[in-house]
């Protein structure tokens, strides 16, 4: 009786964890899109990083370090005084190297002739109207390395959002678009994903050295792209 009662309720414990996946089998397939839509949103930009330095050569690596503290000394100063913050000026690179001659008569092997030293600092510059003074007042101080201008923009926060905003319609618009030519209709959203805001790569200038008849460096900032891509899934009947 006991074992008689023990497999019916095997049986009745099989059909029921049956049930679910059977019924799990019968479930149609859900059909969906997957589009990928652009927002780009284009602005001026309103902050300049610089780079700029001394680059010093003497017989020493004393005499070449001295002269380049001299220099950067003033610099750095004329730099604050141009009201440039402390928080907005760093040193990005500091080098000591000896500089090489080959000599022919020994075989080619290289002598040392002197020491370089270099020293450069990246600048964030928030007054994109001081850009092109700035640089000439520097190349005047001594500086004789200006290794680039990027431009960026400052809380590309806003711009971001707003190319969201039409990436989604991008998107939504060439759903409707491949809805309408395969006949079928747009259902729900079932998943939403962002491909990454970037920025295009930000344009660069090298300055060769400025006359000092010239009152200050043209610069010529352009605009800037905020874009982003996102990724939608809609159902599809």
């Amino acid at each position: 009786m006991i074992r008689r009662h023990l497999f019916a309720l095997g049986i009745a414990a099989t059909a029921a964890f049956a049930v679910p996946a059977i019924a799990e089998e019968a479930r149609p397939m859900v059909r969906t899109m997957s589009l990928t839509g652009h927002g780009e949103v284009r602005a001026r930009p309103d902050l300049a990083v610089v780079t700029l330095g001394v680059l010093s050569q003497a017989d020493t690596a004393r005499a070449a370090l001295d002269a380049n503290n001299a220099a950067m000394t003033k610099i750095i100063a004329g730099l604050k005084q141009a009201g440039i913050e402390a928080k907005d000026l760093q040193t990005s690179n500091f080098s000591v190297a000896p500089r090489y001659e080959y000599d022919a008569n020994r075989n080619g092997a290289p002598r040392t002739v002197g020491y370089d030293v270099s020293n450069t600092v990246t600048i964030t510059l928030r007054k994109l109207d001081q850009l092109g003074g700035v640089l000439d007042q520097m190349v005047t101080a001594g500086s004789n390395q200006v290794n680039g201008v990027s431009f960026q923009i400052a809380n590309p926060l806003p711009l971001q959002d707003e190319a969201r905003k039409l990436a989604v319609t991008d998107a939504r618009r060439k759903a409707e678009l491949y809805a309408a030519a395969a006949n079928v209709s747009l259902g729900p959203v079932i998943a939403i994903s962002e491909g990454g805001g970037y920025q295009p790569p930000r344009p660069e200038v090298r300055y060769a050295m400025a006359d000092s008849a010239e009152k200050s460096v043209p610069i010529a900032e352009g605009e800037q792209a905020v874009a982003i891509d996102v990724n939608i899934v809609w159902e599809i009947k």
